[in-house]
């Protein structure tokens, strides 16, 4: 079968362990990355499937009506890149593993890095002193400080969890059944959305960007934190209002941001306004990129191919395309 993996940036998947998987298979794997509807269609004109790393590369039916050799995308986690009413029009298999029992300890990792970065200003004083400087600020410890999780689901309590062994006060914001899985693990449930913004030293995001969830941190929210108060976002730039972060720390409350995510990626614009500001510690959309994360995600993707392979699709979310 000919397989073609898309934006694999830095020539990484061909040298996990899992890569054997696909033995037998013609391998095709680009590293660049490209947006342009006719140059997608001419590398992929051949591939039957093909696996995408997370959402860097959109897939609408604009592009689908120039595969016609393709039957199977395969890939892992959730799917908004995706056109699936086209892809089931056009007969294509779209397997995606939700992972839904493990957590993204990468991510949850990458989030507490953010936080000692911000707090102790790491990026800012390493920059200092490459510039000839001898220390420029004093940062702030975070031993009985109140972290905030905002959406307590597997990455939110793997955070959790970090606040405890470095001695925070955690409280959650979420819905009611995840505010119950919150109080069952021992983190307090917050009285109310403005009691949670006002109260925490930190919040850090941590909820699936869905309609409900779209612009659900706003800029009266943001408006609540204190002036010495962090926010970090790990998760998708979407759950923030348009605009209101960057506003928000202009004004002063919150007084910082740690972002990994972005409206749109990746980011080539240097003038965006949140890596122009002093007090955000800004990262490309690393939180899923080490090489553990990729074995475990391409484990999980080529084993949906071979399943395909065997006539057995596993993990399909277009069900409707496999007919009766």
């Amino acid at each position: 079968m000919n397989v073609s993996i898309l934006d694999d940036y830095f020539d990484t998947v061909r040298t996990l362990p899992c890569f054997r998987m696909l033995d037998g298979h013609a391998i095709k794997v680009w590293n660049d990355h490209t947006e342009d509807i006719d140059e997608l269609a001419r590398r992929l004109k051949d591939t039957e499937a093909l696996v995408l790393i997370r959402e860097r590369t959109q897939i609408r039916a604009s592009l689908l009506e120039r595969l016609d050799k393709l039957k199977l995308i395969s890939q892992r986690s959730v799917y908004p890149h995706i056109d699936i009413a086209a892809c089931t029009r056009r007969g294509v298999i779209v397997s995606s593993n939700l992972h839904a029992g493990t957590p993204s300890y990468a991510t949850a990792e990458l989030t507490w890095g953010l936080i000692l970065a911000s707090m102790r200003e790491i990026p800012q004083q390493m920059a200092a002193l490459k510039a000839g400087k001898w220390q420029i600020g004093v940062g702030s410890t975070l031993r009985g400080k109140t972290l905030g999780i905002y959406g307590y689901g597997r990455i939110g309590a793997a955070v959790a969890d970090y606040g405890k062994a470095f001695g925070m006060n955690v409280v959650a914001w979420a819905r009611p059944a995840s505010l119950a899985r919150a109080t069952a693990d021992g983190v307090a449930a917050a009285k109310d959305k403005r009691e949670f913004f006002e109260r925490c030293d930190i919040i850090s995001l941590h909820m699936r960007l869905v309609a409900d969830t779209r612009g659900i941190v706003t800029a009266a929210d943001l408006a609540c934190m204190k002036p010495s108060a962090l926010l970090v976002n790990t998760s998708r730039a979407g759950l923030v209002e348009p605009g209101a972060l960057a506003a928000a720390l202009r004004a002063g409350r919150p007084g910082m941001a740690a972002v990994d995510v972005y409206e749109e990626e990746p980011l080539r614009d240097t003038r965006n306004e949140l890596l122009t500001l002093d007090n955000v510690v800004c990262t490309p959309h690393i939180g899923y990129v080490t090489r553990e994360e990729y074995e475990l995600q391409f484990s999980d993707i080529f084993d949906q191919i071979l399943a395909y392979a065997a006539g057995r699709p596993k993990n399909v979310v277009n069900p409707e395309v496999l007919g009766g």
